[in-house]
């Protein structure tokens, strides 16, 4: 999963179309509502409340994430592999402090959400992804995994269909972490942002997600969506998009719009 452009060798191809999808901020956004939906319902959330982090500062956890995603998506192939190595540290770190280990399982579980949402979310926002791209989505994170260490990865683009199915009846389940994180979600967004968020992840979120989470499909979304494409047009998105997010965390928001580096 590397290519090579004027003797610089990188994780993810120059040209692939996870940069394209993880390159702008309000994609990331997206994939991140959906992520928040279905991780909510993890029966493996409560290591996130072990540290104390995710409920926290669930914001900043976001964008702690789209730190370490950025650096393997747009970065040089050293930078890359070595911050995989480091998330896995970090990991390995608070297993030990737990006196437990976090199951294979759920490391597989959070390559799956970000495959799917990154799909979705390309889809809701830009346009439908061919069978091609879908795949090299798939293999960009099913390598991210193999660097990890994880085993029983599927192969195939078709696998890892069949084996989410799976993994949505078996590894999901709402409890007392599902309903304190939304709790959390709204004190930290505000309640506009928070009722945008439902909305989002009414259309992103798996059906399974949807059903036990109450979301609703709306077609709001859409429709604001194509709006803010037009006002994009005239580059008055740069006005809304501070709004976007709480403004404490401004900076690191634009900081999305970079891209590749």
């Amino acid at each position: 999963m590397i290519t090579e452009e004027t003797d610089i060798t990188y994780f993810v191809p120059t040209g692939s179309i996870v940069r394209k999808i993880w390159g702008r901020a309000e994609t990331v956004l997206f994939i991140f509502a959906g992520a928040a939906a279905e991780f909510s319902l993890n029966k493996s959330v409560d290591w996130l409340y072990f540290t104390g982090k995710l409920p926290h500062d669930p914001i900043g956890r976001l964008f702690s994430t789209v730190s370490y995603a950025r650096k393997i998506i747009f970065f040089k192939e050293n930078t890359a592999l070595g911050a995989i190595d480091k998330m896995r540290q970090v990991h390995t770190t608070v297993e030990g402090a737990r006196g437990a280990s976090i199951p294979d399982w759920a490391y597989r579980d959070v390559l799956y959400m970000l495959i799917y949402c990154s799909i979705t979310s390309f889809e809701l926002i830009e346009r439908r992804l061919t069978k091609e791209e879908k795949e090299e989505v798939f293999r960009v994170f099913i390598t991210v995994g193999q660097r990890m260490g994880l085993t029983d990865l599927p192969i195939t683009f078709d696998e890892w269909v069949a084996d989410r199915r799976k993994q949505l009846v078996q590894d999901i389940e709402k409890s007392n972490f599902t309903l304190d994180l939304y709790k959390q979600y709204r004190k930290h967004l505000g309640l506009l942002r928070y009722i945008i968020l439902l909305k989002v992840q009414g259309r992103i979120a798996p059906e399974e997600v949807r059903r036990l989470l109450g979301l609703k499909s709306s077609a709001i979304v859409p429709a604001a969506v194509w709006l803010y494409k037009i006002v994009s047009i005239f580059k008055m998105d740069q006005l809304l998009k501070p709004y976007l997010l709480p403004l404490k965390y401004k900076r690191q928001f634009m900081e999305m719009e970079k891209g590749e580096t």
